[in-house]
């Protein structure tokens, strides 16, 4: 494995990692160009295939093939497998962006579309740029990147305001609340905002809302 610290390790007469980088961004563009509507899902790594939220994430993702919709994810374990394995096993377009990480993050076996990424923020633009939906499953750090990531692009409208699903209603209403009391009553962020969200459960309520949104 190279170095962790990638963004640090860019200085003056590094500026041939440039091309790395430039290369990742062509890899993507190159392998995902044709894979169609998609919409990508999140959630933790750390999820065991006994638990239900790997099986609610493996009907989600099977319910979205089975309506013409390619599943990406970011092709590790726990959630991403569970998504990657619904995906593939309806017989769909199972993308998984895999990260070089030191620890945790090794490619799910369920991903017929594989890519792998050095760079976060390469990784980022390759899930905005071919989802027409965010699915989030509950998850941690890494999901609360992905998730807030998304709302503040929509809300800044550098990309367009498709939706944004927090799966689980028991697991994010209290996010949603202090969203609610601490960023809306001061005025950190407008009403309209709060509409970027939603929160659902069920999965064909799931596919359903973001079909009402995405014309296939």
């Amino acid at each position: 494995m190279e170095k962790q610290f990638l963004i640090d390790d860019i200085k003056t007469g590094e500026a041939w990692r440039l091309f790395k980088i430039i290369g990742e961004f062509v890899e993507g563009v190159e392998t995902l160009h044709n894979v169609g509507v998609a919409v990508s899902i999140f959630g933790s790594s750390r999820i065991k295939p006994n638990d239900p939220i790997y099986k609610k994430t493996e009907e989600i993702a099977s319910l979205f093939v089975k309506n013409d919709f390619a599943v990406i994810t970011g092709g590790g374990g726990g959630v991403m497998e569970a998504a990657n394995k619904g995906a593939a096993m309806a017989g769909g377009a199972s993308v998984g962006l895999n990260i070089v990480l030191p620890f945790e993050q090794k490619p799910n076996q369920y991903s017929n579309i594989k890519l792998e990424f050095n760079y976060f923020f390469i990784r980022k633009v390759m899930f905005v740029k071919y989802a027409t939906a965010y699915i989030i499953m509950p998850g941690g750090f890494g999901t609360l990147d992905e998730l807030f990531e998304s709302v503040t692009l929509i809300q800044t409208h550098r990309i367009k305001p498709f939706p944004v699903i927090l799966v689980g209603s028991d697991y994010w209403s209290g996010l949603v609340e202090w969203v609610k009391s601490r960023l809306l009553e001061n005025k950190m962020i407008s009403p309209e905002h709060l509409d970027i969200l939603q929160v659902i459960d069920e999965p064909k309520e799931i596919v359903k809302a973001v079909k009402k949104i995405v014309l296939i």
